[in-house]
Parts: structure tokens; C-alpha cells; sequence
């Protein structure tokens, strides 16, 4: 364990304090919520930044970093769905992409392909990233709605979800119609 993979794991750490804060659904209560999302959101950047930059990159970051996400973005997403801020169609989509995609990571990582991150996948999780706690201010700030501010950016998120899943099954079938001794 390194640094970089203690950030990480500090993400999935804040998770219950997320959830714990949503649950009690006050404004007060709203406002935690925010600033421990937002808290953990950085993170992401900070545990690869840090990764890269000391060259501790490591087998257990590669798998602990997107797990960190999913685990934040699906705990809030079920959270502002039980609070009616999020329909449950968008919710079942947005985990279902997440289980077929990391599913199919794990059968390409089996066949010897490595599918990393796509530019769309990580604009789909910078857009998450920002729509989200949005949505956790269902008041507001002042004259700016952010709750439908947020469930903008969170259906521009899914229409991105689904375009980089595209992008992640032609990687995968690219990668599979290669002889196995050049993948």
C-alpha cells in the first residue's frame, strides 16, 4: 500500500459518511453531503496524479480506482434515487453500463487485452462527477436550480455512458480477432 492507493481507499471510506448525511436529508444535512462527495471526487484526480508523478502506479491501484468510483457514484445515485431525485430507469441503466463494462474488462483482462479507460469514459465520469452533488441541493443555491442543472448533466452522463460502452465492445472484439501471441 502507497500512498496514492491510501487516497484511494480514504474514497470508498467516505462512502458511509455520504450516505449517512443523505439519509438525513435536511439542508444542513445536503450541504455534508456535498462537501464529502466533492472531497472524494478529488481524490480520483489526486490518487493518479500522485501515482504517476512518484511512479507508484500498481496492480492493486488499477483495480482499487474504478471500484473506488463505481462505489461512490452507485452509493449516491441510489441514495438521490430513494429521495426521488433521480428516476429509477436512469439508476438501473447507469449500474447496469457499469456491470457489463467492467464485466467485459475482466473477460478482455482473461483473454490477455487490456481495455483501458476511453477519453468518452472518463467524460462520462468527470459529468457524474459534477451532476451528482448538484443533485444533492435539491434547494438550490440562491436562483441557481441545481437539481435540474444536475439531472441535465446526469442524462448528458448516461448518453455518454452508453456511447463510450460502444467504444468499449469494439476495443474488446478488436482485441479478440487478434492472434494471441500479438495481443
Amino acid at each position: 500500500m502507497n500512498t496514492p492507493n491510501w487516497i484511494t481507499l480514504s474514497r470508498v471510506l467516505m462512502v458511509p459518511g455520504l450516505v449517512y448525511a443523505l439519509f438525513q436529508n435536511t439542508e444542513y444535512w445536503n450541504a455534508i453531503a456535498v462537501i464529502v462527495f466533492s472531497v472524494a471526487a478529488i481524490t480520483d484526480f489526486f490518487d493518479g496524479y500522485l501515482a504517476r508523478l512518484n511512479n507508484q502506479v500498481s496492480l492493486i491501484g488499477k483495480l482499487m480506482d474504478p471500484l473506488a468510483d463505481k462505489i461512490l457514484v452507485i452509493a449516491s445515485i441510489v441514495m438521490l434515487q430513494h429521495l426521488a431525485r433521480i428516476h429509477p430507469v436512469v439508476v438501473i441503466l447507469l449500474i447496469s453500463r457499469e456491470i457489463v463494462i467492467t464485466g467485459l474488462r475482466a473477460l478482455a483482462s482473461a483473454e490477455g487485452i487490456v481495455i483501458g479507460a476511453s477519453g468518452s469514459g472518463k467524460w462520462k465520469t468527470a459529468t457524474q462527477m459534477v451532476a451528482l452533488p448538484m443533485m444533492m441541493l435539491p434547494q438550490g443555491l440562491g436562483p441557481i436550480p441545481t437539481l435540474r442543472m444536475g439531472e441535465v448533466l446526469l442524462y448528458t452522463s448516461l448518453g455518454i455512458s452508453f456511447w463510450s460502452a460502444r467504444g468499449y465492445f469494439v476495443d474488446f472484439f478488436r482485441g479478440i480477432r487478434k492472434p494471441r501471441h500479438s495481443r
